[in-house]
């Protein structure tokens, strides 16, 4: 059962960041299965039917969710083996991380955020989005007003297409969203405060709830898209 992130995990975290290495690891595992793997597995077992009643098809297995603390340090000029943070994401079952539409949650000693997009470009499914967005801006307005972002604390973050030509129907709001290449929101200003209990699981539920017609909207184009280059 899920009863907030102990300080044993963001402890760890700053170990590893200090002492990263193979050996350093091997000697401290057990704290991490217990103190960072097996909790952020309460976690997503905690939020896993909310997701499921956001999307009846979205994997919820921990394992699936849960990113590795092994870095993959073939391309990167960090050659460092682990994390000193962790993240989860939701997604449809057997879907790439890639260009997926996805809820996730990050944390760290000095890191924490979670919110909903993509991860990564995804050309097809945007142009599947403007098409959708320019049909019928009013259904994609909706949308975003139904996830009251300023409410919430959430703002657009992402990059979008600097040159690409909007149409005139297209509204302020929607502007963003239809030029956009890599695409989600996130939270501006979480509290560092909720980490230790469980009041962090109430607060990313009601948001991913309050971000599901925005989910939705994404994943129409996903399907649309997908569609399209299965024919």
């Amino acid at each position: 059962m899920f009863t907030g992130f102990p300080e044993e995990t963001l402890q760890f975290f700053l170990d590893i960041r200090f002492h990263n290495d193979k050996a350093y690891f091997a000697e401290h595992k057990p704290r991490y299965e217990r103190d960072v793997k097996a909790v952020f597995h309460a976690f997503i077992e905690a939020l896993a039917p909310t997701m499921q009643e956001i999307d009846p098809l979205m994997e919820i297995r921990p394992y699936k969710c849960l990113a590795r603390i092994h870095r993959d340090t073939r391309f990167s000029k960090d050659k460092s083996p682990f994390r000193d943070h962790l993240w989860l994401c939701f997604r449809r079952a057997a879907e790439p991380r890639e260009g997926s539409v996805n809820f996730f949650f990050e944390l760290g000693p000095t890191t924490l955020g979670w919110g909903m997009g993509t991860w990564g470009e995804n050309r097809p499914m945007m142009d599947a989005l403007r098409r959708r967005i320019a049909a019928n801006p009013r259904a994609a307005e909706k949308a975003l007003k139904a996830a009251k972002l300023q409410e919430n604390d959430f703002a657009f973050f992402g990059s979008t297409w600097k040159r690409m030509a909007i149409p005139e129907n297209v509204p302020e709001s929607l502007r963003d969203w239809y030029a956009g290449r890599e695409i989600y929101v996130g939270k501006q200003h979480p509290d560092m405060g909720l980490i230790g209990t469980t009041a962090i699981l109430d607060q990313v539920r009601a948001d991913f709830v309050a971000l599901a017609p925005l989910y939705h909207l994404l994943r129409g184009a996903y399907d649309e898209a997908a569609s399209d280059q299965s024919m």
